[in-house]
């Protein structure tokens, strides 16, 4: 049990990031126009989408996954900061607040998330 809960738990975390950092990698162009306000957006959405994918990989092979779950941990925060608070604070109707609440929440769990791997990663170690 214990290798399903530690080693199927790394996996299935990180499918999420890997899939989300390659959203960012095909769509960066598109990804750009939600952060228009801060400088360089098409390459803070390539920066972004390769952490994603690295820190992925890295949580699923168990390789760095401390320090690739605490800058996961810590790139989501970044979002919930410049992209999640922003949008809820300026959501035009109901159905933008539920879009910009959901994501906000769905960052902050994984953020949760990232930093529970990275205290059993320390463990491990």
């Amino acid at each position: 049990m214990d290798t399903l809960t530690k080693k199927g738990g790394r996996i299935i975390f990180g499918i999420p990031f890997l899939v989300f950092g390659m959203l960012h990698l095909m769509n960066a162009s598109d990804m750009a126009g939600m952060i228009k306000n801060l400088p360089a957006a098409e390459f803070l959405v390539y920066l972004s989408g390769t952490g994603l994918v690295l820190g992925g990989i890295a949580i699923i092979i168990n390789k760095y996954s401390y320090l690739a779950a605490l800058l996961l941990a810590l790139e989501l925060l970044l979002f919930i900061l410049l992209i999640h608070l922003p949008g809820l604070m300026n959501a035009p109707d109901d159905m933008a607040m539920q879009m910009a609440m959901s994501n906000f929440l769905k960052d902050f769990g994984l953020m949760g998330g990232a930093l529970v791997i990275a205290g059993v990663s320390k463990k491990s170690n």
